[in-house]
């Protein structure tokens, strides 16, 4: 019985804006924004960069984090794709949020 896994992601776009989305099969669906074959934002504005990915057990948990980023700041988003915890907390305590972010242990 194969596990099912779930992912979030963020790309950066030519534009320099970030593009936040989840999946279930990251290669194809990276492969799709790459070369321009999803419609919308990405399609308008390549190329894209893979910046960041999360893996979780359900879709519901990958949809509510990529909930949870669409909301966040460009400097937070940042902070999260560099890894920068310090300071991950430090906009998150800004913008009233006392939730941690969720790390996957690897």
């Amino acid at each position: 019985n194969a596990r099912m896994s779930f992912y979030v992601y963020i790309l950066r776009a030519s534009d320099g804006y970030f593009y936040t989305g989840h999946t279930d099969n990251l290669e194809e669906r990276i492969s799709s924004h790459y070369t321009g074959h999803i419609a919308g934002y990405t399609s308008r504005r390549r190329p894209v960069t893979l910046e960041f990915t999360e893996e979780f057990p359900t879709r519901i948990e990958a949809l509510e984090r990529e909930r949870q980023i669409k909301g966040w700041s460009t400097k937070k988003k940042q902070a999260l794709i560099q890894g920068n915890w310090g300071t991950l907390s430090k906009l998150s305590r800004a913008d009233g949020s006392t939730s941690s972010p969720r790390t996957v242990a690897e």
